[in-house]
C-alpha cells in the first residue's frame, strides 16, 4: 500500500516504513504527525484519487529535525570586485511513515531476506582464503577493490606476485590500467618478503 501526500508545497510517494525528509514542521523528535493532504492511495490494483484530496490521513513519527547541506550561491559579473557569495542551508524534518489511511502494515521482513545472501558470501571468501589464498591487502597500495580485481584474474597468493616476470607485470598493468603502479609500489619485493613469512 502506498500514498501520495502533499506537505511543504511538495508531493511525496510514501509507503509504511519509509523514511523521508520534508520541509520543516513544527514538531519535536518522537512526536506523532498527521499528514491530511492525501492526494492518492493505492493498494495493488485499486487506486483512490482525491479531488483534490481524500478524507483519509497518513500517520508519521518525527525522527529528527535538522538542516540540509550548505548550498553555495555565487554571482559574478565581469567588473572589478563585482562578485557576491552567499550560502543557504534548508531546514528539514525527517519522518517515518507508520500508517496509511488509518491502517498500519508492517513490511520489514523483505529487507532482512535481502541481507541473507551477503552473509552467505562471507563464508565463500573465508573458504577461498583457507584453500591457500593470502591476504593481498597487506601489500602497500592494495585495497579491497584491487584485491577483488586480482582474484578475478586468478592471483590470490603472495608467491604468485613474487614470481611475476616483466611480461606478467605488463599484462596486469594493461588489463587493470595500473600505469606502472606495480613497479612503483614494489609489489614483487613486498610479496617476496610476505611469502617468506
Amino acid at each position: 500500500m502506498y500514498a501520495v501526500v502533499k506537505t511543504g508545497g511538495k508531493q511525496y510517494r510514501v509507503a509504511v516504513g519509509d523514511k523521508l525528509k520534508v520541509e520543516s514542521l513544527d514538531a519535536q523528535t518522537g512526536d506523532k504527525v498527521t499528514l491530511d493532504h492525501v492526494l492518492m492511495i493505492g493498494d495493488g490494483d485499486s487506486v483512490e484519487v482525491g479531488t483534490p484530496t481524500l478524507d483519509k490521513t497518513v500517520e508519521a513519527t518525527v525522527l529528527s529535525n535538522g538542516r540540509g547541506k550548505k548550498l553555495r550561491i555565487v554571482k559574478f559579473r565581469r567588473r572589478q570586485n563585482s562578485r557576491t557569495r552567499t550560502g543557504h542551508r534548508q531546514n528539514y524534518t525527517e519522518l517515518e511513515i507508520t500508517a496509511i489511511g488509518g491502517k498500519a502494515a508492517a513490511k520489514k521482513a523483505a529487507p532482512k531476506k535481502a541481507a541473507a545472501p551477503k552473509k552467505a558470501a562471507a563464508p565463500k571468501k573465508a573458504a577461498a582464503k583457507a584453500e591457500g589464498g593470502d591476504d593481498l591487502s597487506k601489500i602497500s597500495g592494495v585495497g579491497p577493490v584491487i584485491v577483488g580485481k586480482l582474484e578475478a584474474m586468478g592471483i590470490t597468493t603472495f608467491q604468485q606476485i613474487a614470481d611475476f616476470t616483466a611480461e606478467d607485470i605488463e599484462r596486469v598493468d594493461t588489463e587493470l590500467n595500473f600505469k606502472g603502479r606495480i613497479e612503483r609500489d614494489e609489489w614483487v619485493k613486498q610479496a617476496t618478503e610476505l611469502a617468506k613469512g
